[in-house]
């Protein structure tokens, strides 16, 4: 066994999976494996894995499929994995060459679920630290913890490592099919977690590129609903009522803010008024008090929320607009 699994899904990704498997075959941890899954490229993806699988065949193994999307990827990683840790790295980042061996070390000082490391976001002329969000060491997380971790958490997968007894549970694997993957699966994992840990070092790096889907329009968008609408169903399924606040919250600060910034890059103005109303009418119909909420009491973020409008919208929709200019 495997202290680490590595698993990096890969799809048309011959301009970048070289970068990013220099930084993993620099790793200064010993122990760790490096699964990629070629989620059916058309390029040349998997001629380049296969070259690395060669030359170090101790440490990489490709496994190839039909294009299925990430989350399949992830998940027939996962079940090829055999590290007592799990972690992800997308094929278009890269990652500190001390990544590994700093989150193993801190996982293994109190046997942590999960341990999460900041991010470096690289933009072409700086890099922008971001926190993890995790700010806690603890080996018995009370409600307030996981509170919090709803609240605050950079739901992203790729900079943490999970410990493996965690993916026995099958409802907690990667959605098919769906944007936002990232997100369904941290928010469903939390309540389940029994402790987490951080490391202050920025040591995962986000590339920022104009055309990856953080920074443009696709119809796709409309997922972030069907990803919610699956969120609250889990919660009520799973008898987590006590969650009920901060469900709400995210549900409303998802369609309020990230999906219309998201939608406003779409350039049309038409589109943009329609989603208004829908991300208002969906909101209205799942929560129609949401009004209410105890985190929308104080703050510019909670203001925006529980006032939101058009002219609201439409002050984003300029902003980005900008920006694109």
């Amino acid at each position: 066994m495997k202290d680490i699994s590595i698993i990096i899904p890969a799809y048309n990704a011959e301009m970048y999976l070289v970068k990013c498997l220099n930084s993993l075959v620099k790793q200064t941890k010993k122990g760790i494996e490096v699964i990629i899954v070629n989620d059916g490229s058309q390029d040349r993806t998997e001629e380049i894995a296969r070259k690395y699988e060669k030359k170090y065949p101790e440490l990489i193994k490709v496994i190839s499929q039909e294009n299925q999307g990430q989350s399949v990827a992830r998940n027939n990683g996962i079940a090829e994995a055999t590290g007592k840790y799990i972690a992800f790295v997308d094929c278009d980042d890269y990652v500190d060459e001390k990544m590994f061996e700093i989150l193993y070390n801190k996982a293994i000082e109190n046997d942590y679920d999960v341990v999460a490391s900041n991010v470096n976001c690289v933009y072409p002329q700086k890099n922008v630290s971001i926190n993890s969000g995790v700010e806690c060491n603890s080996i018995d997380l009370t409600k307030e913890e996981k509170e919090n971790l709803l609240l605050n958490m950079y739901t992203v997968v790729w900079n943490k490592i999970y410990k493996r007894e965690l993916f026995e549970n099958k409802e907690l694997l990667f959605e098919p099919g769906i944007w936002f993957e990232d997100v369904l699966f941290l928010y469903k994992m939390i309540p389940f977690l029994n402790s987490i840990a951080y490391v202050e070092e920025s040591l995962y790096y986000y590339i920022q590129r104009e055309n990856s889907v953080t920074y443009t329009y696709s119809d796709k968008l409309l997922d972030i609903n069907k990803m919610l609408d699956k969120l609250v169903a889990f919660y009520k399924e799973k008898g987590l009522e006590e969650y009920d606040d901060e469900i709400e919250y995210i549900y409303c600060r998802y369609m309020f803010a990230t999906y219309i910034k998201r939608l406003a890059k779409s350039k049309n103005k038409k589109k943009f008024e329609e989603g208004i109303e829908f991300a208002k009418e969906n909101v209205n119909k799942k929560f129609p008090n949401y009004k209410k909420n105890k985190y929308l009491k104080s703050g510019g973020k909670a203001f925006y929320i529980k006032h939101f409008n058009k002219l609201f919208a439409k002050i984003i929709y300029m902003l980005e607009k900008n920006k694109m200019n």
